[in-house]
Order: C-alpha cells, then structure tokens, then sequence
C-alpha cells in the first residue's frame, strides 16, 4: 500500500516544500536537518504496511491470525500424542515406560492378555513411526519379549498456519451453532488424530447423527480412533444423554471410512536395462501419491472418483517407464466411482505380458 513511501520520495517531497532561492543541495543545513526525519518516515510507512498486513486475517502471520481467530472462539489445534498398540509375552504393569527409537511410550491401557495400549510422552506425528522392539525403561520382571504390533492413534503435530486461516473463513460462511453441521464437523475435527469427517444428519430417524471419519493422514481410523471420537461425542451407553459434546437427545454413531483396494494393471513400456521389479517401487509411490490426494478431499466430495486417464497420467512420470498401454483399474478400463464412503487404497500394480 506504501510501496511508493520511499526515503528519496519523502525527502524531496519534503524539500520541495522548501522555498526556491534555499540552499537544498546534499550537505546544506536544509537537506541534512531533513534527511534523518524523512528516513525515520520511511521506516515508519514500512512498518505500517506490516500493521495493515497483519490487522486482517487472509494476510496475518501466524501469532495475529490466532488473536483475530479467538475472537471467533477458534484456537489451534494442539499437537497430540500417537497411541501404539503393544504386545508382550507377560501382562506389564499400567504406567510401564518403553522406548522405540528415539520416542518414549507410557502404557496407559490394557487391550487384551499379553496386549496393552501404549501412548508417546511426546506430542505429534513423529510417534508414529514405533517399530520393532520395545525397550523397558525400567526393570519388570519376567519380561523377555516386547514389540510394537500397530498403530492405534496416529499423533498431531500443531495445526498449520494456513488450515487455521480456511477454519476461520469458513466460520465466516457457515455458523457453527446447538448441533447443526458445521457443529458436529468442528466437534469432530477437534479430536486428535482426525483429518475428515461428513455428517449426516436423521440418517436413521429423528434425533440420530452418523459421522463418518478419517485419521489426519487420510487413512481409515482404527477403531481405538473411532472409540475415542464416539466416547467424547456421544458415549455408547450414555447416548442422547448429552453426556459428550452432542446436544441432549442427539444419538450419535461414529463410524470410519472404507478403505477401497484398488488393482492397477497395464502394458507397461521400459526404459532400456530397467526390468518391471525396478520400476515397481516408483509406481507403487506415484500411485499412493495420487490416492492420497484423492483421500484428503473426501470429505468436501460426495464420491471419490479414482479417474484411468489421472492414473495413467501419474504413472508415466515413474523411473523407467516409457508408455503405458491398455491400463485397468480393478479390471476395469474406465473410472472407478467409490461409495460415499470409501477412500481408495493401492492394491496390486500388475505388469501385464
């Protein structure tokens, strides 16, 4: 907006203002008394454009969008902590400590005989990569074998700056209000470790809410996931007791999204000295990238369309493959329209002969 407030545009304005018939050249009294004013000026127009960026929400930095977004009652979404499944060859005490890595896990939870629900002492999504051994922190005896069998509740790192930013707008366009939509989504959306949700409102009479969800990577939930989301909406035996977040007398059900194998075959052409098994992995990697990107839009669509020639297209950019002829999804040589539901899942790439 200041863009043209320059220290050489301020000055000779400034000395313009001086009568004609004035010594105005570069060392007078006139032009050295002005100069240091017309640069602190400059400075000044520089830092209001900063105020002006900042006072509104689609140009403020990170710490003034929080501000103007508390007005509005919407705050960050805080990192969370991954929850792990682990398995032991003894029952382990609640509150044993274990590493994997670099990360620490605290058992909080016991599954089953010998399986126990671990949580990361640290938050965010870097949890999530427990694998292998467990190492004991602290002497149990009896204990000879402890691993990691799964992953229950991916972390959450600190919302991104700029998905605050569309929460904030969309608070604008739709009033989260008593259980509507918008209600329910931000209710959901606020668990830790869910990245997606639809609602659908009386899908089994009146007074009954279905939300479906995604875990923050797009994926299917795990039914811990699905557990912790129903238990702080709408509590199984509490239902329509307004015990959770729900309004009283909404009985609502949370469900996951249904992760959709999808096959992919073709004539694959090959680059000279490269055979099928090299090429593979980088198939299988465009292929995830594209059902990913498909995954993080499901819940702004009504269906996911896994579409042959955006497959096709992906998969030409693979290392060592030079054209592709008579591709097929699931068998199929057209689109692949999943259910409202369903999220598409990497099955098999099949080189076909």
């Amino acid at each position: 907006m200041y863009e043209n407030m320059t220290f050489p545009f301020i000055l000779q304005r400034m000395l313009d203002r001086i009568p004609d018939g004035t010594d105005k050249r570069e060392g007078g009294i006139i032009y050295d008394s002005l100069a240091p004013a017309a640069m602190e000026l400059a400075i000044l127009y520089a830092e209001l454009d900063t105020v002006t960026d900042e006072t509104f929400a689609d140009t403020a930095g990170r710490e003034m969008l929080i501000r103007r977004a508390a007005e509005r009652g919407i705050s960050p979404y805080e990192a969370a902590p991954a929850a792990i499944r682990g398995e032991f060859d003894i029952n382990v005490p609640i509150g044993s400590r274990f590493s994997s890595g670099d990360f620490r896990y605290r058992v909080t939870e016991k599954l089953s005989d010998g399986e126990y629900k671990l949580v990361c002492e640290s938050a965010g999504s870097d949890g999530d990569r427990a694998a292998g051994a467990l190492v004991p922190l602290d002497y149990i005896a009896g204990l000879s074998a402890a691993s990691v069998t799964g992953l229950l509740v991916p972390g959450k790192d600190d919302e991104d700056t700029e998905h605050l930013r569309k929460r904030y707008f969309d608070s604008l366009d739709t009033q989260s209000y008593g259980g509507n939509i918008a209600d329910y989504r931000r209710k959901a959306l606020s668990a830790p470790g869910v990245g997606g949700v639809k609602v659908y409102p009386v899908w089994n009479g009146g007074g009954t809410v279905k939300l479906v969800i995604q875990n923050h990577q797009w994926n299917a939930p795990s039914e811990a996931l699905i557990n912790e989301v129903q238990n702080l909406i709408d509590p199984v035996h509490l239902s329509g007791m307004g015990e959770g977040t729900a309004p009283i007398g909404h009985s609502v059900t949370v469900a996951g999204v249904t992760a959709v194998t999808v096959d992919i075959s073709a004539d694959f052409t090959l680059a000279a000295g490269w055979s099928f098994q090299d090429a593979l992995p980088y198939l299988n990697e465009l292929a995830d990238d594209y059902f990913r990107e498909l995954s993080a839009a499901w819940d702004s669509a009504d269906g996911i369309t896994v579409r042959l020639s955006q497959t096709e297209a992906r998969l030409l950019n693979a290392g060592g493959i030079t054209d592709i002829m008579n591709l097929r999804l699931n068998g199929t040589a057209g689109n692949i329209t999943l259910p409202s539901d369903g999220i598409p899942v990497r099955g098999d790439i099949i080189g076909v002969s």
